[in-house]
């Protein structure tokens, strides 16, 4: 990837999208104290201090940041040329983490490369890269991926070699939601939806094969089913997550007043925040992180589809599919933590502590934000309106004046632009 050493600086008067902008100041605040209080018996536990882990995610935060203004800087093009690279670097990582010596250990999964500061969860990186590559090869090769199933079957195809790896770490979490965020990317990228079932079908069986093949999910699996049934042994954390949920009521019991997060409830501050959360902010604060997350989603896909109606694919797909990640992990992090899946190994987005999600969160937001800056640009006049065409096959055979100058996904034209 030719990437300049001196960053090009955004041009402050176009400004930036204020809701995205508020909903993910709003989170990440609301994140960092959540750490505080849901960590401080924890961190007494291990550390002596009490703010061991508030101290260490404020330190995550800036690293955060520096990464979000990094992303928000580099024009997207420079991403949309390196999908292979991106590829590479993904397998490189997730290779680079199951060498005993290199990947760290932890609970019987080997997910992490410590980097002396902060352990890197390899799968997040890699998530991001493949994601980057899916928006590139659908910017490609949309006309192929409409038109039959070989379109749909070359990324799915290569995608398999990732899965593949995660699932050897193992991290089946990660696994389901790289798959169905790459689902619903070429669905919205124009996979026709008989092939698009046939293969979403096809991947539904091999998940539910894989949730089974190994005797710890299937325990997950029935602890997740009756977590009571166990509850001094396997479903312990569920049925501490429930006992917090519950407790927390209409409007909880008040910050800082929580009691599972007395050593009761296992990871309080990293996958079970939420169930913290819920018990000392009650319903009334759980609406409100719901509320929080949609509108993150819903400003993802509005900036993403303004960029798609102006031509430019590839910033399209990529907002759907970074907003699609973001929505769905969170959904899935809180229905874990209300017992309504089994338990994932996944963070909440902006509020669970650890550098890795964290870090790329907030790259992820800082490349939504650069498409709509780039979206601002082109309403200025000082974009162009079409990026330059990849010499496709479907260009090469195609006289310049026939090619369309715009294109759309059938899901945009239904809907309007």
């Amino acid at each position: 990837m030719n990437l300049s050493l001196s960053l090009p600086m955004p041009r402050a008067r176009y400004g930036m999208d204020v809701w995205l902008s508020l909903a993910a100041a709003i989170l990440l605040t609301w994140g960092v104290v959540m750490v505080a209080s849901a960590s401080v018996a924890q961190a007494e536990k291990l550390t002596g201090q009490p703010f061991y882990f508030f101290y260490r995610q404020m330190l995550f935060i800036g690293l955060g940041f520096l990464a979000g203004f990094t992303m928000y800087c580099v024009p997207t093009r420079q991403w949309e040329r390196s999908g292979f690279l991106l590829v590479g670097f993904a397998v490189f990582l997730l290779i680079v983490v199951l060498i005993p010596g290199i990947g760290v250990k932890v609970n019987s999964a080997r997910r992490w490369i410590d980097l002396e500061l902060f352990r890197l969860q390899a799968s997040e990186p890699a998530r991001l890269a493949l994601i980057l590559f899916l928006a590139g090869y659908i910017t490609r090769r949309q006309a192929e991926l409409q038109n039959g199933f070989r379109g749909l079957f070359k990324p799915i195809a290569l995608l398999l070699i990732p899965c593949f790896l995660l699932l050897l770490e193992p991290d089946f979490g990660a696994t389901v939601i790289l798959l169905a965020v790459a689902f619903l990317m070429l669905f919205l990228g124009g996979a026709r939806v008989v092939y698009f079932v046939t293969a979403g079908l096809l991947a539904s069986g091999a998940v539910a094969l894989l949730a089974v093949a190994e005797p710890y999910r299937l325990r997950r699996l029935l602890n997740f089913t009756d977590p009571w049934a166990d509850v001094e042994n396997g479903g312990w954390q569920l049925a501490q997550s429930l006992i917090a949920v519950g407790r927390g009521e209409w409007a909880g019991v008040g910050l800082g007043n929580s009691v599972q997060k007395l050593l009761y409830l296992p990871e309080m501050h990293t996958d079970f925040i939420f169930a913290i959360l819920a018990e000392e902010f009650g319903l009334m604060g759980v609406l409100g992180l719901v509320l929080l997350f949609g509108v993150l989603v819903w400003r993802g896909f509005v900036i993403g589809r303004e960029a798609e109606a102006n031509g430019r694919l590839f910033q399209g797909c990529l907002c759907y599919g970074l907003a699609s990640w973001l929505g769905l992990q969170a959904l899935i992090n809180m229905a874990v933590n209300m017992g309504m899946l089994p338990t994932k190994g996944l963070t909440l987005p902006l509020m669970s502590y650890g550098g890795s999600s964290l870090i790329m969160v907030c790259a992820m937001l800082g490349l939504i934000l650069r498409v709509d800056y780039e979206n601002r640009a082109q309403r200025a006049g000082e974009e162009p309106a079409v990026p330059t065409e990849h010499p496709t096959r479907e260009t090469r055979e195609t006289p310049a004046r026939s090619r369309r100058k715009e294109p759309t996904t059938p899901w945009l034209a239904e809907n309007g632009s």
